[in-house]
């Protein structure tokens, strides 16, 4: 008997199937018998003229012997002679059995086998029986491998059984139905030819039925129901028992739906473009976390990214979903990474992927910056950098720059012994500064670096000059003196007044700072005083204290002629 001229249908609850499936007919079976075989896996095979219920046991289960048990299922009194044109239904229950391998586990995942109740831990490279259930933790990936090379990528927060691994035959295709009760799979079959192979995704509402395409499914915490195509066309349908009217609708490739608790489909809409993930090329970081900050996306409610150590995506380190397109995980090792990056519609639904390949350098740890601190102004010729040392770290480099990107640093020194690096060359200006460690490397003139911390700003400004002696105006002599000069715009002062013996203030009698360029007083007693000023900046720099300036007090008793009156040895004549 020739198996290539068998026509056959699938019945199931209902389904998302792909187009390809078209010559496939769902609803092609005697309609008699569709009820009862709803409630069934089973294949239904339209008889051909020759046929007989031995050839079909050869054929669909490799085992001419079984015909007994498709005679008591079909009902046929003659097992030799089938009327063409009938149905013949072949349990998938009888096709031989197969296995699954687990290709990549990240996190904490769990395996049920069949019959049991004790969990296990999923291993790479284990075998997983029909029937076996997978519950995927929090964090957590799990890329399971099919007997046809299709690979289930079974995402964090998952359950998921795989209800039945069968084969059509010795050689046959591959008879796959996977049962996700939560969580999220997206799944690669790849296309072979074979009309006959049969891959069912069951939710809660809805069951894909595919083969050579790309897509993802999602039941969320409210029950719904999201379905993505990336390649391929699936036609959707309600599942049995939801609160639909049977109808169905065609994805087409690039389009997705969202199918509700209740089983009403939503209509098909187009997916997201890709976020664009086109810069990411070197992702320098600091130690403890990764992140990637991206352009956002219009029309995106949120965002749904993978880190793998493969451009397919089986081997997921890092996965999550986010508000907006900030992204941020928990530190991985320096090496290079692929990163996926999805937009999620109003609806849930996860747009094109973004995919880019980058690289990740963490180690060896940057100093932490101590001087200045962030938006200091130093002086011109007198400022310097520090940071701190880095245990196990043999040298520091320090870059210095006008723009944050760093482009034409105007200082860049390495191989520091020390953190620390002197400002004196650099003319007044606004700039940034940053730091990284460096170890030795075998070849003498290369170093292993590490990235650098985030940029610092900083200024460096000329520092204010003093007052002038002469540039001083002083009203003295009499019980209240007053003293100005003159300044610039936004300057403030600081004034210091010692005795005229003190040149050195070492006792200060009168330190204030002024808002103006004056300064008054009538308390004073009479003699003679010292007075200085300092310049005070509005970038934070501080002049140079002024020459002292001798002013004197007098007491307020004057002559005829009206001029302060003093004692022999010039001290002014104090009032009884």
């Amino acid at each position: 008997m020739n198996p290539g001229r068998h026509r056959w249908t699938l019945r199931a609850t209902t389904a998302l199937t792909l187009a390809g499936f078209a010559a496939l007919s769902w609803a092609a079976t005697d309609a008699r018998t569709a009820p009862e075989a709803q409630q069934r896996d089973e294949i239904a095979h339209t008889v051909q003229q020759g046929d007989t219920l031995e050839d079909l046991a050869r054929t669909y289960l490799n085992a001419p012997a079984q015909w007994p048990l498709l005679q008591a299922r079909n009902k046929v009194s003659n097992p030799r002679r089938l009327q063409p044109g009938t149905v013949v239904w072949i349990p998938v229950r009888l096709q031989p059995s197969e296995t699954a391998t687990v290709a990549f586990v990240q996190g904490q995942a769990t395996l049920r086998p069949h019959g049991s109740s004790a969990p296990m831990p999923v291993v790479p490279g284990g075998r997983l029986e029909e029937g076996a259930v997978l519950q995927v933790g929090p964090d957590a990936f799990v890329a399971v491998k099919l007997a046809d090379g299709t690979v289930v990528r079974v995402q964090a927060r998952s359950e998921l059984q795989l209800r039945q691994l069968r084969r059509r035959g010795r050689a046959g295709s591959l008879q796959s139905v996977l049962e996700m009760r939560s969580g999220a799979v997206e799944s690669t079959i790849p296309p072979n030819g074979e009309t006959a192979r049969r891959f069912e995704l069951r939710t809660p509402r809805a069951v894909t039925s595919v083969r050579g395409t790309r897509y993802s499914v999602m039941v969320n915490d409210a029950g719904q129901t999201v379905a993505s195509v990336l390649d391929g066309s699936v036609a959707v349908q309600p599942r049995q028992g939801a609160a639909a009217d049977g109808g169905g609708a065609l994805l087409k490739p690039g389009q997705g739906m969202a199918i509700a608790s209740d089983g009403t489909l939503g209509a098909p809409r187009p997916l997201l473009p890709a976020p664009d993930t086109g810069h990411l090329i070197a992702m320098p970081q600091e130690a403890g976390t990764v992140t990637i900050d991206l352009p956002a996306l219009a029309g995106a409610a949120a965002y749904e990214a993978q880190v793998a150590y493969d451009a397919d995506f089986t081997k997921v380190l890092r996965q999550g979903r986010f508000a907006d397109s900030h992204l941020q995980w928990p530190t991985l090792d320096d090496g290079t990474y692929y990163l996926a990056v999805r937009a999620l519609d109003d609806a849930g639904i996860p747009g094109l992927p973004g995919v880019s390949k980058f690289s990740l350098k963490t180690r060896p740890v940057p100093p932490l910056y101590q001087l200045p601190t962030p938006g200091t102004v130093l002086a011109t010729g007198a400022g310097e950098l520090r940071c701190t040392q880095v245990p196990g770290v043999s040298w520091y480099r320090i870059q210095v720059s006008a723009d944050p990107e760093f482009a034409q640093p105007a200082l860049d020194a390495q191989r520091l012994t020390d953190c620390h690096l002197s400002l004196a060359s650099l003319p007044a200006g606004r700039y940034f500064w940053r730091t990284a460690s460096q170890l030795p490397t075998p070849a003498p003139d290369e170093v292993d670096q590490g990235p650098f911390a985030q940029p610092q700003p900083f200024t460096i400004a000329d520092r204010p000059g003093t007052v002038p002696l002469k540039a001083l105006q002083a009203q003295d002599g009499d019980a209240a003196v007053r003293v100005h000069w003159p300044a610039q715009p936004g300057q403030r002062f600081r004034l210091q007044l010692a005795a005229a013996a003190d040149p050195a203030f070492a006792d200060v009698l009168h330190d204030a700072v002024l808002e103006a360029p004056e300064w008054a007083a009538s308390h004073l007693a009479p003699g003679e005083y010292l007075v200085r000023i300092q310049v005070l900046d509005p970038t934070g720099l501080q002049g140079d204290f002024s020459q002292p300036r001798l002013i004197r007090v007098g007491s307020g008793v004057r002559s005829g002629g009206g001029l302060p009156v003093s004692t022999s040895d010039g001290q002014p004549v104090r009032r009884p």
